[in-house]
């Protein structure tokens, strides 16, 4: 079949979306399907990719994020999705993505694909800790009606687990179908470790082997409670020789450079595109950290579960979902006063028990991303089929 992603958040520079879309681009070909996505970016242009294609869409960027741009010409990607004729249209994104392959005429099977909760990503985040959870959802009810309305669009909802057919679905979010979230299993493994690198990452710090040694890779977005994490790793740092280090970038990343500053143990590393050493620093680490709540799959939490390493994430969104007791602690969301508790519990349980059961994690909890998008053609296969 053909797929066209009309991907509004995808860009080079990206997270999770971007790792998501690189993997449906290699895997669709493998398997017989053409691929191809559409998305803004700094002119117009089309490139091959991963065995599929990339159609740029000029837009500006945006504003509040300098690594994204805007899709905003709806005509051009009507007339994109007409010169394709896919078999199934996938929208990406609540918003203009969303739309434009929402309201686009042909006869395709249409796929709203859920990666992003924008209320666990910005009213839950400023606001989630004031007024608590539940009541936020309740004043953005207008929002919900809002993704009724799009929803209604597609033939289907596809999201990244139960929990989340659960959110969504009961604020009736049109046919919610759960097909869970993969990785690279074979890329992310525990057999990366090297004791040697841990050693010389701990020595960066001044600190001997005895140290713990923690990592933490997110964008830096506030959705990523990162003020969180480095303000209850210092605390905790306080208590017991422990190092950190944050992988990433973004538009806060100023914030985190300053609040970084105050503690000598903690090391805002940038952006890396080298996946490889990546890899290797994660599997080398000993423990993983983990900020946001807000988001639907957990990709990074999976890799680092995969990579051996025992979790500490918050009690709510994709990552909780990840986060079993067995191989990690959960912390309340938001809370600095918390993550040191949990922090300093988890350095004091078994290591190594801990790491046994993120290997059985990783075998029997995490899938990979050739399985998850057998299931996800699979399902656009049954939706075709009942056309």
């Amino acid at each position: 079949m053909k797929i066209v992603d009309v991907a509004e958040f995808y860009t080079d520079q990206g997270g999770g979306v971007k790792t998501y879309i690189n993997q449906k681009l290699k895997f669709g070909s493998a398997m017989g399907h053409e691929v191809v996505i559409v998305a803004p970016g700094e002119d117009w242009g089309e490139e091959k990719r991963h065995g599929g294609r990339v159609v740029w869409v000029k837009g500006p960027r945006l504003p509040v994020d300098w690594r994204y741009y805007i899709l905003w010409r709806e005509k051009a990607v009507h007339r994109i999705l007409d010169q394709e004729k896919p078999d199934v249209v996938e929208g990406s994104s609540p918003w203009t993505g969303g739309w434009f392959a929402g309201r686009w005429k042909g006869d395709a099977v249409k796929s709203f694909i859920f990666h992003q909760d924008p209320i666990a990503a910005y009213p839950h985040t400023f606001l989630g800790n004031t007024l608590g959870f539940d009541r936020v959802d309740k004043f953005f009810t207008f929002y919900w009606k809002y993704l009724q309305k799009l929803s209604r669009n597609f033939d289907a909802t596809v999201v990244s687990g139960e929990w989340l057919v659960d959110r969504i679905g009961n604020y009736g979010v049109h046919n919610p179908i759960s097909i869970p979230f993969g990785i690279e299993k074979d890329f992310f493994s525990p057999e990366r470790r090297d004791e040697q690198l841990r050693a010389k990452l701990l020595s960066d710090f001044g600190l001997p082997e005895s140290a713990h040694l923690m990592i933490a890779i997110c964008r830096h977005h506030p959705e990523k409670r990162l003020g969180t994490i480095i303000d209850g790793f210092k605390a905790a740092s306080k208590k017991s020789p422990m190092a950190l280090m944050i992988f990433g970038d973004g538009p806060i990343r100023a914030y985190v450079n300053q609040k970084a500053s105050g503690c000598e143990y903690v090391k805002v590393m940038g952006f890396t595109d080298n996946r490889d050493q990546l890899a290797d620093i994660l599997a080398s680490s000993d423990y993983f950290v983990h900020g946001s709540a807000a988001e639907t799959y957990g990709i990074v939490v999976a890799e680092a579960v995969c990579s051996g390493l025992p979790v500490l994430v918050p009690d709510r969104g994709g990552a909780a979902d990840i986060g079993d007791p067995e191989i990690g602690e959960l912390y309340s969301t938001g809370n600095a006063e918390s993550f040191t508790k949990n922090l300093l519990k988890l350095i004091q349980r078994d290591r190594t028990k801990l790491v046994n059961a993120t290997t059985e994690a990783a075998k029997n909890n995490i899938v990979t991303m050739q399985e998850h998008f057998e299931l996800l053609f699979k399902t656009y296969q049954n939706l075709l089929d009942k056309k």
